[in-house]
């Protein structure tokens, strides 16, 4: 009985385990599922926090490795502009002199080829060159030579000219002159549109001349001058005309047909120049009385194209204005030219982005008044003090300047030196650097190294020089 007594106990409680007869037995079931279920939506959702996080990461990993990319290719290509630019690519030397230079660039070299024999006849590797180190070369004659350069001793960089030069001495002018130079040809300064008779607007030149463009003949006869050009388009008739033109150094045939305006005049509606005019400072007078002046090309002002030159004459000007350079108005020299044949300094023979150059007559020899200077070769200018020669308040005399920066291999030859204006008796009269000075020669360490050619329009103290060695090359 006692037996009996205790085994329905048990049957009871396990009814209620298997929910047959406790009240509320499906309940439990019921929120067990719950619970397996919401463990389940949990995991889900950790799940896709999970990937969420691991594609962020994948992200900012791919961002960091794109970063870094960037920053390691910038590094390499500056590294390669700081080296390339600290390399010259046409190294000047004295004839038998000893010339040191100090290049400071991880970076080794050796001669492949002379220009009297077309390759070396050095053994290949006998002279190894260590860039990283002052250099001296020595040459008993004019000559030149080939060098490669190997950047870390390996790899295959940039060749380097040498160039084994006389050494001469120029004469330092800084004398303001005025410049007149003709046109080969006339050149297309722009083209447009006019009005016919009839109301109808015209523009026959269009998209068949351009700016820069310089018209040599028109039906096979020679032009050169602005007017006769013009009387010729009018004289026309209205029958298509036949243009030779060159353009970007080539010559082409062009085939317009003029129209009336509402005078009834021919035209082609295009503007065209030729000649200019302008203030600048001569530079230098060599041995052979020959001139280097501006130390730039004279460029069309409309075009900024350098002027295919047919003739130009070298005059004498008097400045009767100077307007002071200030921040964002780089200044200029206002100069008065009378065009007779008693003003005339000499004949210009050839403009180029080095300078206009040209054979000076007795009255120009006149004007070189200092003693002749040796010249002073790229690699031997220095930071520091220099002065430059010009003439602002009626007396050519010497200003103190300051070279800040020196580069060998720049890509625009008239840039090759920074300086900036100290004087402070230039500073009162033009507040540095104005337009007008340009050409006006550098002296440094009782050498002439080169000529002012630009200022920097932000600040007018600062400004640009070509070295003269770059002049002398023209």
């Amino acid at each position: 009985m006692r037996r009996s007594n205790e085994t329905r106990p048990v049957r009871k409680i396990k009814s209620v385990i298997d929910g047959k007869k406790f009240p509320g037995g499906e309940s439990v079931r019921g929120n067990s599922e719950q619970l397996k279920k919401q463990a389940g939506n949990n995991m889900v959702v950790l799940l896709q926090n999970w990937k969420s996080r691991e594609k962020r990461y994948k992200i900012y990993r791919a961002f960091l490795s794109l970063t870094l990319l960037i920053s390691c290719l910038s590094l390499t290509g500056l590294l390669y502009y700081y080296i390339d630019s600290s390399i010259p690519s046409v190294i000047n030397v004295r004839a038998g002199e000893a010339e040191s230079f100090y290049l400071g660039v991880p970076a080794r070299a050796e001669i492949v080829a002379a220009s009297d024999q077309g390759v070396s006849n050095i053994p290949q590797g006998a002279v190894d060159i260590d860039l990283s180190k002052p250099v001296t070369l020595r040459a008993a004659m004019e000559s030149s030579y080939q060098m490669q350069v190997k950047l870390f001793g390996f790899l295959s960089f940039k060749n380097v000219d040498i160039r084994v030069i006389e050494d001469q001495e120029l004469i330092p002018v800084g004398t303001p002159v005025g410049i007149y130079v003709k046109t080969d040809g006339v050149l297309v300064v722009g083209t447009g549109e006019f009005q016919g008779s009839e109301g109808i607007s015209y523009s026959p030149g269009k998209y068949i001349l351009k700016s820069g463009d310089y018209i040599r003949k028109i039906n096979g006869e020679a032009v050169t001058e602005k007017d006769d050009f013009i009387r010729r388009v009018e004289e026309s008739g209205g029958a298509e005309i036949r243009l030779t033109v060159e353009r970007d150094g080539e010559l082409m045939e062009a085939e317009i047909k003029p129209e009336q305006d509402v005078s009834g005049k021919y035209k082609i509606g295009v503007w065209v120049r030729d000649n200019a005019q302008g203030v600048g400072t001569m530079t230098y007078i060599d041995s052979h009385g020959n001139f280097g002046a501006l130390g730039h090309g004279i460029t069309d002002v409309d075009t900024s194209t350098l002027m295919h030159m047919e003739g130009g004459t070298l005059y004498q000007t008097d400045i009767v204005d100077i307007q002071k350079g200030t921040s964002g108005n780089p200044g200029e020299m206002t100069g008065m030219i009378i065009y007779s044949d008693e003003r005339i300094l000499g004949d210009i023979t050839d403009n180029s982005v080095r300078g206009i150059f040209g054979a000076c007559n007795s009255k120009a020899l006149e004007m070189g008044v200092e003693e002749p200077l040796p010249i002073g070769l790229k690699q031997e200018i220095e930071e520091g003090v220099a002065q430059i020669l010009c003439t602002v308040d009626g007396s050519t005399r010497y200003y103190d300047v300051e070279i800040t920066a020196v580069h060998l291999d720049h890509d625009n030859v008239n840039r090759g030196i920074e300086l900036t204006v100290t004087d402070p008796d230039l500073l009162a009269v033009t507040g540095g650097i104005v337009q007008g000075m340009s050409g006006s020669p550098i002296i440094q360490n009782g050498k002439f190294i080169g000529a002012v050619t630009h200022v920097l329009v932000q600040d007018s103290k600062k400004g640009y020089g070509i070295f003269i060695e770059n002049m002398l090359e023209h």
